[in-house]
């Protein structure tokens, strides 16, 4: 099997999506937005029976094609999963799966033990965008993993005292106990997403946790 440079790997790691079998090969760049007629995946199906079977409120999203290698596919809206969260609209439900479990049991039990107050939403910068990677020169003609709605980054949470808690601010913050929680809750992620990227891995991320449903195994 041929190996590849660590480098390249992480490269890949930070900006590939995920992969559906019935994925059909990508259109032209600036090509209109088509809704595809493709079958729904074995993988698919079992994912949305989990989101089902957790108690998750979602709706199926049509797969679309918007060009240049930006698909939706496999995709849901999240209605209801217990707890607001802002930004996010339509992402692969792999991702929606992890997200539910990080959010219900990374970040929910380690702001009532760390930091002494439930967490009463979470806020993102989003899931799905048709662009490529930022941050490093060799990544800016890869496609994120945002544009295959495979991606959310995460930029901060509000307590039930009032407290707000966000990446840009708090990262490397004085407080050990609101250090703890973030260092704990990407931790938690780790488990749970193939790519995690947060404000030590590059400038780009200074201000959110990026989270990639994945199998990269690449948490910084």
């Amino acid at each position: 099997m041929k190996r590849y440079p660590l480098l390249v790997l992480l490269l890949l790691s930070a900006c590939s999506g995920g992969s559906d079998s019935n994925r059909p090969p990508p259109r032209p760049a600036g090509a209109r937005p088509v809704t595809l007629n493709i079958p729904t995946s074995s993988e698919t199906r079992a994912c949305f029976a989990d989101l089902s079977r957790i108690g998750v409120r979602y709706s199926p999203l049509p797969d679309r094609d918007f060009g240049g290698g930006c698909q939706v596919i496999g995709a849901v809206q999240l209605i209801d999963v217990g707890l607001p969260v802002t930004g996010i609209k339509g992402m692969r439900c792999g991702l929606a799966r992890a997200f539910i479990g990080w959010a219900r049991s990374g970040v929910a039990p380690a702001a009532h033990q760390i930091l002494g107050s439930d967490v009463v939403k979470i806020e993102t910068m989003g899931t799905y965008a048709c662009r490529n990677t930022v941050g490093t020169a060799s990544a800016y003609t890869r496609l994120s993993g945002h544009a295959t709605a495979n991606a959310v980054d995460i930029s901060g949470f509000v307590l039930a005292d009032g407290r707000r808690i966000t990446i840009q601010q708090d990262w490397r913050s004085t407080d050990p106990a609101v250090l703890d929680f973030l260092r704990t809750i990407r931790a938690s992620a780790c488990k749970r997403f193939g790519t995690v990227l947060s404000p030590d891995y590059n400038a780009a991320h200074y201000n959110h946790l990026h989270f990639e449903d994945d199998r990269a195994n690449f948490c910084r």
